[in-house]
Formats: C-alpha cells, structure tokens, sequence
C-alpha cells in the first residue's frame, strides 16, 4: 500500500519507471555525491586558511561529521581503523540519509526494503573475508577450523552457519526497524495530522540514527575480526 503514494522519484524522468526503493537510492546517492564535492571545493579553497571560521559553515558540519565518523572507527577499532573508514562511512552516511529520507513526504527510504538492505549487508559480507584473506592469506581458513585441529569437523560448519547469518541479521535488523518506523509514523500523520506525528519524527530520527549507528558498529566488529591476529 505505502508503495502506491506520491514520491518525488516518479517526477524525475528516467526514474518514474523504477522500482521505488531503487529510484529513493539514486536520488539520496546523488544528494551525497553533492555534498561531497561542494565540501570537497570549499577545503580546496580554504586548506591554507589557519583560523577556523567565525560562524558555523558548510565545509565545518562536515569536518565534524568526517571527525566523529572517523574517531569512532578508531576507537572501535584501534589504530588500523583509518584503513576501513571510507566503506565503514560510505555505508553509515548511505544508510542513514535513506533512513532519515522516511521522515520527508514524498520519499519511500531504501532501507525499506529488503533488497537494499540486504545489498548493504552482502556487502560488509564479502569485504569481511576480502580483508581477512588478505591480511592472512589461505591461514585465514583455520578462523573456521577451531583451535584445536581435530575439532574442525565440528567447528567448520558451526563457523560456516554463524557468518552466513551475519548478512541475514543485518539486512533483516535495518529493514524490520526503518520498515516499522516508517509503518507508524504515516498512520501517526493519517490519523493525528497536526502536533502528535512530530513525536513520531522525533522518534524516527532516533531510530534513524541508532539503526545506522548499529549497523557500522557490527560492520566494524566483523572488519576486526576477520584481520585480527591470534596471540599466543
């Protein structure tokens, strides 16, 4: 039903035609890819300015996105951390622009379907056993086999099970909660439409915030993982 509403996307030729969670994803990623290259020119045009602004610019909001997303990578995940944060931040800032895209009228967040948010989650999937075979080479295998050798019988297939759901709990944690504070925040808007449907905003923000917050933390912990080192 919420897939038959006015959205923006069916305005713009080329996307009407498009399903709506793919149309939403290429307008948020074009909104991105702006804001990246406006912020990008002002540093080019003030990189060799000492004093900071006197007033909170542009090009300050996102230095202290680009500082916070990049202290928490490294304290999550040490001094190695700077090596994850373009697909750690690229992920975070996608998802949660496309959760907080829900709250506009007129736009039908991405994450609201499964197939976005399953693509994120394939994602963090795949790069999780690119960093680790690159980082230990075929050794990487005995993460599956146990600390024990003789154990691997057992433990291969239990390793196996746990990182297939990884992918699986993922997209099916994002997709359940933006899908849910979508649902509840249009039938706040159909039933109450003045005053009350602002606490449902606020609450979806939170919720936008937090899901995309979560989201980059697991990503961060199966990044950890899969390159860390067994002491002995």
């Amino acid at each position: 039903m919420g897939h038959e509403q006015f959205t923006w996307a069916s305005l713009i030729p080329g996307l009407s035609s498009l399903p709506p969670h793919v149309s939403n994803g290429i307008i948020v990623s074009v909104i991105l890819l702006v804001i990246v290259i406006l912020g990008y020119a002002q540093y080019k045009r003030k990189k060799d300015e000492i004093l900071p602004d006197d007033s909170l610019t542009f090009r300050n909001v996102l230095e202290l996105i680009v500082e916070a997303i990049s202290d928490l990578v490294e304290q999550t995940m040490g001094p190695r951390g700077k090596e994850f944060m373009l697909i750690i931040g690229t992920l975070g800032l996608f998802i949660l622009f496309n959760n907080l895209s829900g709250l506009v009228p007129g736009f039908l967040p991405a994450t609201d379907n499964v197939n976005t948010t399953f693509a994120c989650s394939l994602t963090v999937f795949v790069m999780t056993h690119y960093y680790g075979i690159r980082e230990h080479g075929l050794s990487y295998v005995k993460h599956f086999m146990g600390p024990i050798w003789w154990l691997a019988p057992i433990m291969i297939p239990i390793e196996v099970i746990g990182h297939l759901s990884r992918p699986l709990s993922l997209g099916l944690r994002l997709f359940g909660n933006i899908m849910g504070d979508h649902l509840v925040t249009g039938i706040f808007f159909m039933l109450i439409p003045l005053f009350v449907p602002l606490i449902g905003m606020l609450l979806g923000t939170f919720v936008a915030l937090v899901q995309a917050f979560v989201f980059m933390l697991l990503s961060m912990a199966y990044f950890s993982g899969a390159v860390a080192h067994e002491e002995h």
